[in-house]
């Protein structure tokens, strides 16, 4: 009876179970996350394990040099294009709250919008960050013998950023549905395309950061023509027609309500990320190399963890949307325990056979792994509290509660890092300097996850209360 109840709720939202649609709003939760959550996971992992293949390439083929410019790039990418992939995750659960309420008559408005600023946003960041690449990675204070490389590898990179940005929110329409295996299928296929193109460009033609970033441009585009092709044929709801693609005033009201609280965190998270990678690159290359390499091991992890956050966040959102807020409880309980067995058993995993996979990066640098262990042990083993906290931050956002999480996050962890970065890291880098200045700098990171994700939960409770008693009046 409960298989046949979860068949009539897709049928409901015209959808077929045969598109590999989780049910959220019925049953158990633990299953259906975990099932929508693993193609998340593959998803992540695979899109890892080609931008790790990028740094492996320039690490056996050009040096630690292309490794520390690649690396380098890596913050200020996440604080430009964090931004609307925050605004995306926010449309998310816009849809998801939308679908959960069967209100059929507001999905083809609410998609096409949703698609449409995919286009106008990845057209914006291309041109931001081609222009501006050479003067962001001053303001960085990359090292002289690498911000030549870095710039290179930065314009490139920027010229897919329309392609990214369709992926992205093209993404973020077709997981609102429940639907997590086609992003695997489609990112599956252009990284393949990635990670051929990085051994013929950099290893065959010698192109160096030139070729890596060139093959990443290709894999994008790949990405972004079979999301779309997806999305045209879509036979749910959610189906987009390219011709009626324009932005509808009342669903980018309700998206860039909820989304700009989120998109604006994480820009001001990875701005805290910058400063750090800035105080990074001034202890040296064998520095920001070793943190470039140990920072992509670290991604596998948080890929982990981060899927069940995404999955928290969408059950969230459609079960807020039915109003069934009995079940928002059990939805936090199972993606903490998720999370929080995810980051210990990787963390320790990756402590334990660190110097192996830094080498694998690193092959003739020992100075460069010494930095790479001081960050696995000071940050990689307490990962799962950065998990927490963004579990508690995906929580509130499925419930349309945003702008506290960005408040939080912005005192709790931005605020702590800078306020640690000019005083007690520059305290203890006066008197000490390498490694140990290092461990003191990233000493800020998990001080700032567990304070923030306490912060977090709490408001959680009494949200939860709230909606509890107002669903018992009504």
């Amino acid at each position: 009876m409960e298989k046949e109840g979860s068949e009539i709720a897709l049928k409901k939202r015209g959808l077929k179970k045969s598109e590999h649609v989780v049910d959220m709003l019925n049953g158990p939760v633990l299953m259906p996350l975990i099932m929508y959550s693993v193609p998340i996971v593959l998803t992540q992992v695979l899109q890892l394990l080609f931008n790790a293949a990028d740094i492996v390439v320039v690490g056996q083929f050009v040096g630690d040099t292309a490794v520390a410019a690649v690396g380098s790039c890596a913050p200020l990418i996440n604080l430009i294009i964090n931004l609307f992939v925050g605004i995306s995750l926010g449309a998310t659960v816009v849809l998801a709250a939308t679908l959960g309420a069967n209100q059929k008559d507001k999905i083809h408005d609410l998609t096409h919008t949703i698609f449409s600023l995919g286009v106008i946003f990845g057209v914006i960041t291309g041109i931001v960050g081609i222009i501006f690449a050479r003067t962001f990675l001053e303001w960085m204070g990359t090292t002289a013998d690498s911000i030549d490389q870095a710039t290179v590898y930065l314009r490139i990179y920027f010229i897919g950023a329309p392609a990214f940005m369709i992926y992205t929110f093209g993404r973020a329409i077709i997981v609102a549905t429940g639907d997590t295996r086609r992003p695997l299928i489609y990112l599956t296929t252009s990284g393949v395309l990635n990670v051929i193109l990085n051994i013929v460009l950099v290893a065959g033609f010698n192109m160096g950061v030139a070729g890596v970033a060139i093959a990443t441009v290709a894999s994008q585009i790949l990405s972004a023509i079979l999301m779309t092709m997806a999305l045209v044929r879509y036979s749910g709801e959610c189906r987009i027609f390219i011709f009626e693609l324009r932005i509808h005033k009342k669903p980018l009201s309700k998206i860039l309500k909820l989304s700009l609280p989120v998109g604006l965190q994480n820009t001001l998270f990875s701005f805290s990320n910058v400063i750090i990678q800035s105080s990074v690159n001034s202890l040296g290359t064998f520095c920001a190399a070793g943190n470039s390499a140990c920072m992509n091991i670290d991604s596998f992890i948080y890929a982990g963890m981060n899927s069940f956050t995404q999955g928290c966040m969408t059950f969230a959102g459609q079960n807020y949307g039915a109003k069934k807020y009995e079940r928002l409880n059990d939805i936090y309980r199972a993606s903490l325990l998720a999370i929080t067995s995810i980051g210990l058993i990787l963390g320790f995993g990756a402590y334990v056979f660190g110097e192996p996979l830094l080498r694998l990066y690193l092959p003739d640098s020992p100075e460069s792994i010494k930095f790479g262990m001081a960050r696995m042990l000071i940050l990689v083993i307490p990962d799962f509290l950065c998990g927490l906290m963004d579990c508690g931050s995906g929580m509130l956002r499925g419930i349309k509660r945003s702008v506290y999480p960005m408040v939080a996050t912005v005192i709790g962890s931005c605020g702590l890092r800078l306020l640690w970065v000019y005083t007690i890291y520059a305290h203890f880098k006066a008197r000490s300097g390498g490694v140990a200045a290092y461990k003191i700098l990233l000493a800020s990171y998990p001080i700032s996850w567990a304070i923030t994700f306490v912060a977090l939960f709490l408001y959680y409770v009494v949200v939860k209360r709230k909606l509890t008693r107002e669903s018992q009046v009504s």
